[in-house]
């Protein structure tokens, strides 16, 4: 789909396209593609029309050089939802993903009927993670066996689906090198949401071994009015890796509760 920020957008959809109301919109983190929701998908479809685009510069998306700064990738996810007829609706966000739809929850307070942040930043300015050095070095095309270890460093051991880790792999290895950096340095030096400007119900998921963003979920919870925490005691920071199927029935719950009062 072509969108009004002038890229095209790849994206997977369950329900009927005929359906304007009970939308939600999965955004991926960083470095994945809609796919990475795979394992969610076959929980969601019951009542529920469902949109996963691969956001810029990943899966099947457009990768242009530029334009991952936060107002920008969340000014494609409001382009989109405008293209696909898809508002308002419930942004479901993991990891950056979440970032993402902090913005547009704070920028467009119309088009969001609520949020659900599973292991989402409270803020990603400034914060230079370990791996970023490696970054620096890499090159096209990317090394199969570096990037296998950098994607396998986020699944627990035996905790994840060894074909569902490979297509993360395909995910990782489909980014251009120079976007792999772009799109992490845009994303540090991007100013974060206003989170206190975010009026849409929202339910921040942590997951209770998440040594990435370990007290995020808590200050999620601060600042944005009225959001409620649920942590999923044995998982990590990627939930939608570990623990999809829990998920995947708590993004429904949270649905129908938010559907309901409209």
């Amino acid at each position: 789909m072509r969108i009004g920020t002038g890229i095209t957008v790849s994206f997977l959809e369950v329900g009927s396209a005929a359906q304007t109301t009970n939308v939600v919109v999965l955004l991926h983190p960083w470095l994945e593609s809609a796919d990475a929701f795979s394992m969610m998908l076959p929980q969601l479809g019951s009542g529920l029309r469902v949109l996963v685009p691969d956001l810029r510069g990943c899966g099947d998306s457009d990768k242009p050089a530029g334009g991952y700064e936060l107002p920008s990738l969340a000014a494609d996810v409001v382009a989109f939802m405008d293209a696909a007829e898809a508002a308002p609706a419930i942004l479901i966000g993991a990891s950056s993903g979440g970032y993402v739809a902090q913005e547009v929850a704070a920028s467009h307070p119309g088009l969001v009927a609520g949020l659900v942040l599973a292991g989402a930043p409270r803020s990603l300015q400034g914060q230079t993670p370990p791996f970023a050095t490696q970054l620096e070095r890499l090159s096209d095309p990317i090394d199969h066996d570096w990037a296998q270890g950098f994607v396998e460093s986020f699944a627990p051991a035996g905790g994840v689906p060894e074909e569902f880790v490979t297509a993360r792999l395909r995910d990782a290895l489909a980014v251009p090198a120079g976007i792999w950096r772009e799109s992490l340095e845009a994303l540090i030096r991007s100013d974060p949401p206003e989170s206190k400007m975010i009026r849409a119900p929202t339910l921040v998921v942590s997951g209770g071994r998440d040594e990435l963003l370990d007290r995020d979920a808590g200050e999620l919870v601060r600042d944005i009015p009225g959001a409620r925490l649920v942590e999923y005691a044995g998982a990590g920071h990627v939930i939608h890796w570990e623990q999809p199927k829990r998920l995947a029935r708590d993004v429904v719950a949270f649905a129908r509760e938010v559907f309901e009062r409209q």
